[in-house]
């Protein structure tokens, strides 16, 4: 990667704050937390963020093993997203990425009792296309039920990635959804339910084996916990103790997590980004202009924070897409390489000198702890002024995709499909596009997309690639692994996980 010489004053005073920043760790005492880690009988898991209520539309995928436990899903989707039997024992697909017909199993029943069926689905579905966190995916589709164990489900135009989809509908009990309190004890028809008695909000969640699940087979474990450990501190030594059996960990710990003699599965699918999602300039009129988004890029020395906060265990990329994916153009050279001056004169081209300021969400516990404060400290060489707004509870999630925060910092997967990138980063409706804003030149390339064969699609993705990389729309600081730690005597198989973030709850054996 192509490096600018730049005084060695700032490369020293950069390094030092980084290698200062890497130093910080927290200091809860994980003897705070108790549980039954090491039983044959218990899976203990521990979770980086609380689990955001159960709205079954607003799941993450990111450690999002509750809503696995309790929820079935039409499909399962492996890790190259090819689509295996759950719900849906079998379906047909229609042509050209219109839809599908499922064939449910019979005899599965929600927890509440009530039948899962070809009119649950269609609820589902239907309740999915209005609700704020999964409207943009599953609106305009349609749902027929020619009887109780067949479903019908059409999409108002071609939709590529619509597998993926259904592998993330995951199914309620439509009588819970009509009660209209998602916050309280799911009703799904998954492996596990959660039991309330045993389970404190915020802190841990405990579910018991549901033995009628169709595939019970699958899940060994007669109870799952999980405990929330925000504090990576408390975590690792819950690790170390055996009060959990396994838990995402950074580069900051990976270290002790070896020496503990922990086994450690590594996925590779990650990027740390600024997301400029108002390349409008509609919120904030600066980040309209594409000089101002290019030296936003050229402040970070990136090869230093990979380095530094990420221990040498993270690597650089001027793109958002997985290597090995049909939109990642191999051998890309960063076209920002880092340089404050050259920085500060673009932002002086483009007439914003003097900055301004900009208010940047942040979550605890979300690997970012060390890298922010770097974030507003050479975003501050470019006078833009960070105010850090905290945001906790079960409406974080809801609030930083609202579009309220325009230029949101986070590190997010990338799938092995990169137009479902394209749908969630780049699309005006996708969730992490917060703006919601339109490009014709991304709008041209994507209607393309919808019915390009194979080869066509990788060109056209590969040119979206190109000029959201070019009109700067994402700040890439780092592309570090996720480190999965877990209790040697556990049998992990390698991730099924789409997003490669992570063990999904059914490779846990």
């Amino acid at each position: 990667m192509r490096r600018i010489t730049r005084p060695a004053t700032a490369a020293v005073t950069m390094t030092t704050a980084l290698a200062a920043l890497a130093a910080l760790s927290g200091c809860t005492d994980a003897s705070s937390t108790s549980g039954n880690a090491g039983d044959k009988d218990t899976l203990t898991l521990g979770m980086t963020q609380d689990i955001q209520g159960w709205d079954p539309t607003s799941q993450p995928s990111y450690q999002g093993w509750g809503a696995s436990a309790v929820y079935e899903s039409l499909f399962r989707c492996d890790a190259l997203g090819k689509p295996h039997p759950a719900a849906a024992e079998s379906w047909t697909f229609k042509p050209g990425n219109m839809g599908v017909t499922v064939h449910l199993r019979s005899g599965m029943k929600f927890s509440d009792g009530t039948p899962v069926n070809s009119a649950a689905v269609k609820t589902m579905i239907e309740y999915a296309g209005k609700q704020s966190a999964s409207a943009t995916r599953f609106a305009g589709m349609k749902v027929t039920t020619p009887d109780d164990l067949t479903a019908v489900i059409t999409t108002p135009s071609p939709n590529p990635v619509f597998t993926a989809r259904m592998c993330e509908a995951k199914l309620a009990s439509p009588k819970y959804l009509a009660a209209g309190n998602t916050q309280k004890a799911p009703v799904g028809s998954g492996p596990y339910t959660l039991d309330t008695k045993a389970t404190t909000s915020g802190s841990v969640y405990t579910f018991v084996k549901n033995d009628n699940y169709w595939d019970s087979k699958t899940f060994p474990y007669k109870k799952l916990v999980l405990k929330v450990l925000t504090n990576e501190t408390a975590s690792i030594n819950a690790l170390k103790t055996g009060q959990i059996d396994g838990s995402l960990i950074t580069q900051a710990t990976y270290t002790q997590a070896k020496a503990a003699g922990l086994k450690i599965q590594t996925q590779h699918s990650q990027v740390s980004r600024l997301l400029l999602t108002d390349h409008l300039g509609k919120k904030i009129p600066a980040l309209g202009n594409v000089d101002v988004r290019r030296a936003i890029n050229m402040v970070f020395d990136k090869d230093s924070i990979a380095k530094n906060l990420y221990h040498g265990l993270a690597g650089t990329t001027p793109q958002i897409f997985r290597p090995g994916s049909a939109a990642y153009i191999e051998g890309m050279k960063d076209p920002y390489p880092y340089d404050v001056e050259a920085a500060k004169a673009l932002m002086a081209k483009a007439g914003y000198a003097k900055g301004f300021s900009i208010e940047v969400p942040y979550m605890q516990g979300q690997n970012m702890d060390a890298v922010l404060p770097v974030v507003k400290q050479q975003l501050g060489l470019l006078n833009i002024k960070v105010k850090q707004v905290t945001l906790s509870g079960p409406n974080a999630i809801s609030e930083l995709l609202s579009g309220k925060y325009p230029m949101p910092f986070w590190m997010l997967g990338n799938y092995g499909d990169s137009r479902l990138d394209m749908e969630d980063y780049i699309l005006p409706d996708g969730n992490w596009n917060v703006m919601h804003q339109t490009d014709p030149t991304v709008a041209k390339l994507w209607k393309k997309i919808l019915t390009d064969d194979t080869a066509q699609s990788a060109k056209d993705q590969q040119a979206i690639n190109r000029y959201v990389v070019d009109q700067a729309w994402f700040v890439p600081l780092a592309s570090p692994g996720m480190f999965y730690a877990y209790n040697p005597k556990l049998k992990v198989q390698q991730s099924t996980d789409p997003n490669a973030l992570h063990p999904l709850l059914w490779d846990f054996k």
